[in-house]
């Protein structure tokens, strides 16, 4: 198959209101030659007034968040290249709009080591989320070529095999910034995990440093029990709650018979 020049991808302010309050980053940052999954990320320098006063940092606990949450908004949209049954093709976010729930997961590169474990282990449970009208979509800053390339690996060689869901490429850090996963002075994604809804909205994120790979089990709990709620809305989930347990209603004296029964 001729393949072409990955185009450019980008995230579309009209479709999310949320990229006008997002932090800038730089939008061409290259990928150190050395990477081992656990650099840091630079840490902030001591601000100037702190370190003239002296004043123990332990004794402020004022939060200026200068960003919306990402969590009950609308996911920010876009459109780029991805690798499916290994060939090229467009993934647009918003088009699974009222027809699809989605998970859409960041990893930080292609050929590495935890991310192939997670990958596939999505891939394998695939059929489990197809049952709950849910897709799933894996993001690096990869290019499309690289994701092919490692598609076309075997498993026993740390490669990925087939998939049964696209690898969306990256390249230009647009979407890991608009998720705010980007490691700015890596050039990368942390392992950032959201939970989108059939309108669109952001219900669920986790984040995880890079060393650390993610529950399935625990993303498929948490995509039932937002089901759950969104099906029955006079009813909350409580911890670790699983389908066919007792769920709680919200009321001071209602939920005395969740109490009374566990």
């Amino acid at each position: 198959m001729a393949c072409t020049a990955p185009s450019m991808i980008s995230v579309n302010p009209r479709t999310s209101p949320m990229a006008s309050h997002l932090h800038p980053c730089p939008q061409s940052i290259a990928i150190p030659k050395s990477f081992h999954g656990l650099r840091p990320s630079t840490a902030r320098p001591r601000s100037p007034r702190l370190a003239s006063t002296q004043r123990p940092l332990n004794r402020s606990f004022v939060v200026k968040a200068c960003s919306l949450p990402l969590v009950g908004n609308p996911a920010p949209d876009f459109e780029a290249e991805a690798v499916f049954d290994q060939e090229f093709i467009k993934v647009k976010l918003s088009e699974y709009i009222g027809k699809k729930y989605v998970i859409l997961f960041f990893y930080p590169l292609d050929f590495t080591f935890v991310c192939p474990t997670e990958i596939t282990a999505f891939s394998d449970r695939y059929s489990d989320f197809e049952k709950l009208n849910t897709e799933i979509l894996g993001v690096s800053v990869d290019s499309v070529f690289s994701h092919l390339a490692w598609v076309q690996t075997d498993r026993k060689s740390g490669g990925l095999g087939d998939l049964k869901y696209p690898l969306v490429s990256d390249v230009t850090k647009s979407i890991s910034q608009s998720y705010g996963v980007l490691i700015p002075d890596q050039g990368i994604a942390l392992r950032g995990l959201f939970i989108i809804d059939k309108e669109g909205v952001i219900q669920h994120s986790t984040i995880n440093n890079l060393a650390i790979g993610r529950s399935v089990d625990e993303t498929m709990r948490t995509l039932q029990a937002l089901q759950y709620v969104q099906e029955n809305p006079d009813e909350v989930c409580p911890a670790g709650w699983k389908p066919g347990e007792k769920s709680m209603k919200p009321d001071p004296k209602l939920s005395k018979d969740y109490f009374a029964a566990i």
